[in-house]
């Protein structure tokens, strides 16, 4: 069968599609994160991995040990095998919290340590574990020796 695509249905399309992209807000709290954890030597924050659950699952952000993270430059991966200490996923406008926080539980499934949820408008952060679920609001949050003050992305108020 052959489908046709006119001028509306293909505009309606990437319509669509845009509402799923990460915002300037999302890009810059993404980056805020991964400076504080760049400053930490010992890890390495990567952006957009996909990783290699099901048909790939791509957290915002995946933390590494630095000395883990060796890339070959003639030989790319599409889909990482090796799961982070801690995955971060930060909360779109087009996004829920709930489907977020199922997505921490199946890369928790699959061996990563932490899962953050930020929700930026309400300054929260559910840290997911296999301990469980804790949300914190505008603090402090470490797991797995990462930490991120997000009293210094978010102020104090």
């Amino acid at each position: 069968m052959l489908d046709i695509v006119t001028e509306d249905s293909a505009t309606e399309e990437v319509l669509n599609t845009e509402e799923d992209m990460p915002t300037l807000n999302h890009s810059n709290l993404c980056a805020d994160i991964m400076e504080q954890i760049w400053e930490i030597r010992t890890f390495k924050p990567l952006p957009e991995l996909t990783l290699d659950i099901g048909n790939g699952i791509t957290p915002d952000i995946s933390v590494y040990l630095r000395e883990r993270m060796k890339p070959d430059y003639w030989h790319d991966v599409v889909r990482y095998s090796e799961m982070p200490l801690l995955a971060i996923e930060v909360v779109s406008p087009s996004q829920g919290v709930q489907g977020l926080v199922e997505k921490a539980e199946t890369l928790l499934a699959h061996g990563v340590k932490a899962v953050w949820v930020v929700e930026p408008v309400t300054k929260s952060i559910v840290v997911v574990t296999p301990d469980g679920k804790k949300a914190r609001q505008n603090q402090v949050v470490e797991s797995e020796g990462i930490r991120v003050d997000f009293r210094l992305i978010f102020g104090e108020s």
